[in-house]
């Protein structure tokens, strides 16, 4: 087994890493708060939020507040596993 197998190439793409990582240490967080903490553009965010959600690693639950459409992501247990075995393996990369 090599160095970089645990590497997962979706993650390697700073906005998905990004996503990862804010849905990992809060129990979800909304689009608005996404982008405004990774600061993209709708679609940027959303194409990779997309990528996200086809791989089962995060999940959407749409909603309406106050009439306005608000939509939250939270990271699936497969998600935060995969996430994990991506941070191991990086971190024996630099060890």
């Amino acid at each position: 087994m090599g160095l970089i197998d645990n590497i997962n190439k979706l993650f390697d793409h700073r906005i998905r890493l990004g996503i990862m990582s804010i849905l990992v240490v809060n129990e979800d967080a909304d689009f608005n708060r996404l982008k405004e903490l990774l600061n993209v553009t709708d679609g940027n965010l959303a194409s990779h939020l997309k990528s996200l959600e086809s791989s089962k690693y995060i999940e959407v639950e749409k909603s309406f507040i106050d009439r306005k459409p608000n939509t939250r992501y939270s990271v699936t247990k497969l998600g935060k596993a995969e996430f994990k075995k991506h941070l191991e393996a990086l971190e024996k990369l630099i060890k």
